[in-house]
């Protein structure tokens, strides 16, 4: 037994060290595109509305992680927990690319602390559905095993999929 217990123990430090090593890479190589502003508004659990220091206003979905909507269980959640995080706080951002309808996508630290892998440890959010990060999958794992935030559901539904039966519905309603 306490064998396995220490194998699960390594594993999980494994973890840890890999995505440290994959955010510090992450941060060295993107550094240079970062910018810097207070949160003016959060949207809901994964979308912040930032004012840079030269008054530009930028809406930022936050890379790689999807939180539930707000008609979802958990929804009214993430964004109460992203406003305690971010609300009228002083962040730093780099925009990673667009999503496919154009808007920005971003990585958001807080004095150096990434705001997706809080969202993600507290069980407040899924990694993307394409592609996840395997730094981030690991954070929302971890989450998961101990049966925090949404993981408390037996079978909680993705955003993803909250969204596709939410168009499927009005669909049918029209």
């Amino acid at each position: 037994m306490h064998f396995i217990l220490h194998g699960i123990k390594l594993k999980v430090m494994k973890r840890l060290i890999f995505f440290l090593l994959a955010y510090f890479l992450y941060f060295a190589l993107f550094a240079n595109d970062g910018f810097t502003g207070k949160v003016q508004a959060v949207i809901d659990g994964n979308t912040l509305v930032i004012e840079t220091t030269n008054e530009v206003r930028h809406t930022i979905y936050l890379t790689g992680i999807d939180c539930p909507e707000l008609g979802q269980e958990f929804g009214d959640h993430a964004k109460a927990y992203l406003e305690k995080l971010a609300l009228q706080k002083e962040v730093e951002f780099t925009i990673t690319g667009k999503d496919r309808w154009g808007n920005h996508l971003a990585m958001v630290t807080i004095k150096g602390i990434d705001i997706r892998i809080e969202l993600l440890s507290e069980g407040l959010a899924w990694t993307a559905e394409r592609n996840p990060l395997p730094a981030l999958e690991s954070v929302k794992e971890s989450a998961r095993q101990h049966a925090k935030g949404l993981w408390q559901q037996e079978n909680p539904t993705p955003p993803w999929t909250y969204r596709r039966q939410q168009t499927m519905l009005q669909a049918k309603g029209s």
